[in-house]
């Protein structure tokens, strides 16, 4: 197994930058998200550390070694991409047994075939062995693409979107499997996608990218509860957090939107300075005597709750709420919220107040 450093690292593409003096620690048999939406530079990071590109300028730090310069053998990392990189025309266990092959390798036909066949097992995928790849759906292509990653136990797997192409059920099906499969393994993963649930359920350590730029690095609680700035606020949660800009009161918080004055825990600022307050949907509280009003603009019903979209003066804010609670479009409704939880940003960089 190994750890991974990445040490100011700059990407070009020509007059195009992809990343810029990017610092990452990814620690022995973390399972790391990088998270981040198109062209924010997830896949450059993680073809950086396959050594599929080289920097222009920084190093890649595998296991204490200076790596910048080593070729992607030499690395002994797998890579699972979002398409399927397998031989249609070949079977499963072909497949498996091809990396194994390899003129590097010195496998005899019966560590080959005890390998593939655990390998097989720990997918689910053994009555599949003898089926051609191109009989198999996208699920089981899946499977047997992450299964070709293992059978050589490398020292890092490095995973590009795995499951964005695959249906929502199946999704949520093989988050469980990867996470199970690297508790088995103990290996270090680093697993790239645009989809903060994946990101949130599945990742020890998440750092959130944005434009080349590494912007925080946590757990997913702290990513959640803490973020360093409003795009990580918005980058994390389902819905994402609210963002209401207004002025700081005292105790209270002066909304723009409706001018109305909702309670503060914990102030911080000045009376009289502009804030950004932030609070999460589940924050937002139906109150028949709440001091904010807000018109019933959208509702979402996703089983043991329901997200609703108040409409107040051309703002709109998220609420979630039990699934029992009777709305409807249209409806007025007086609300609050959890002063204690309300977070406040600097509404000309967006920072954190409590964390810059």
């Amino acid at each position: 197994m190994a750890d991974i450093a990445l040490q100011g690292i700059t990407k070009k593409f020509g007059p195009n930058t992809a990343l810029r003096d990017l610092d990452l620690d990814i620690k022995d048999g973390e399972f790391f998200v990088l998270l981040g939406q198109t062209g924010a530079g997830k896949t450059t990071t993680l073809r950086l550390i396959a050594g599929l590109e080289v920097p222009n300028s920084g190093k890649v730090i595998i296991d204490g070694h200076d790596a910048t310069k080593w070729n992607a053998a030499e690395r002994d990392v797998a890579l699972v991409l979002q398409q399927y990189s397998l031989y249609p025309r070949m079977t499963v266990r072909g497949n498996l047994e091809f990396p194994l092959k390899s003129r590097t390798q010195n496998f005899t036909t019966a560590e080959i075939k005890e390998r593939v066949d655990r390998v097989a097992e720990t997918l689910q995928i053994t009555k599949l062995l003898d089926r051609k790849v191109e009989r198999l759906s996208g699920g089981e292509m899946q499977r047997v693409s992450i299964g070709r990653a293992i059978v050589r136990k490398p020292r890092v797997f490095l995973m590009d979107e795995p499951l964005s192409a695959l249906d929502a059920n199946l999704r949520d099906v093989l988050r469980v499997e990867l996470k199970k499969l690297h508790s088995e393994l103990g290996a270090t993963f680093v697993f790239v996608t645009h989809d903060q649930v994946e990101a949130m359920s599945m990742g020890d350590k998440i750092g959130v990218l944005n434009k080349g730029k590494l912007v925080q690095v946590g757990t997913p609680s702290e990513i959640y509860a803490k973020p360093l700035n409003t795009f990580v606020a918005r980058s994390v949660g389902t819905p994402p957090m609210n963002l209401v800009d207004g002025v700081l009161n005292g105790n209270t918080a002066m909304l723009d939107a409706g001018k109305f004055s909702l309670p503060i825990a914990n102030p911080r600022g000045s009376n009289g300075d502009r804030i950004r307050f932030g609070i999460r949907p589940e924050d937002v509280v139906l109150d028949p005597n709440g001091p904010a009003t807000g018109r019933v603009f959208d509702i979402e019903n996703h089983g043991v709750i329901k997200i609703l979209t108040l409409a107040i003066e051309g703002t709109h804010l998220h609420a979630t709420v039990s699934a029992q609670t009777k709305v409807n479009i249209d409806e007025v409704l007086k609300f609050s919220w959890k002063a204690d939880k309300v977070l406040f940003f600097n509404p000309s960089n967006g920072q954190n107040m409590d964390l810059s």
